[in-house]
C-alpha cells in the first residue's frame, strides 16, 4: 500500500478506513465539488466504512449520499493510504480502496450531503483538480491500464 501526504509528528492521526469510487461514463470521471466557500475542493466520490460495513457497501452508500447516483462496485484496483487533516482541523489517515464501479441508477433526490455537488471531468483535468495525491494516483494507474 503506498501512504500519501505529509504526516506532522505533533498530530495524532486517526486510522479511517475508507472506500473511493472511479465511475467513467463517455470519457469523463465522477467527481465531487466540495463546497467549502473559498477553500472548495475536488474528491473522488467515497468516504468513510461505517462499523462492519464492508468497502463495497461502504462505497454504494456513500456515492448515494454524496452524488445520488447508485453504483455497482466491478473490481478494487488499489489500496491506499492519505495522511491529512479535515476542513475542521482533525487529522486523519484515510486508508481504503479505491474501486472501479458502473453507475447503474441516478436519483439526484437522493443525495443528501448538500455540500457536496457530482461533476463530470476530464481525467486528465480530475488529476490536478482533485485534492488527495492518492485520489490522483489512482486515477493515474486507472489511465495506464484503460492504455
Amino acid at each position: 500500500m503506498l501512504q500519501f501526504g505529509v504526516r506532522d509528528p505533533s498530530l495524532d492521526y486517526r486510522e479511517r478506513p475508507t472506500a473511493f469510487g472511479l465511475v467513467f461514463h463517455e470519457a469523463r470521471l465522477a467527481c465531487v465539488r466540495v463546497d467549502r466557500g473559498q477553500g472548495s475542493y475536488h474528491d473522488l466520490p467515497g468516504g468513510a466504512v461505517d462499523g462492519d460495513e464492508t468497502e463495497a457497501r461502504a462505497l454504494v452508500r456513500e456515492f448515494i449520499e454524496e452524488t445520488g447516483m447508485t453504483v455497482r462496485p466491478v473490481s478494487r484496483l488499489v489500496e491506499v493510504a492519505q495522511y491529512f487533516r479535515k476542513t475542521d482541523g482533525t487529522p486523519l489517515n484515510n486508508r481504503g480502496g479505491v474501486w472501479i464501479a458502473e453507475q447503474v441508477g441516478f436519483d439526484p433526490a437522493a443525495r443528501v450531503e448538500a455540500d457536496h455537488e457530482l461533476v463530470w471531468l476530464n481525467p486528465l483535468a480530475a488529476l490536478s483538480a482533485l485534492r488527495h495525491e492518492a485520489h490522483a494516483w489512482a486515477v493515474t494507474r486507472w489511465l495506464r491500464r484503460a492504455v
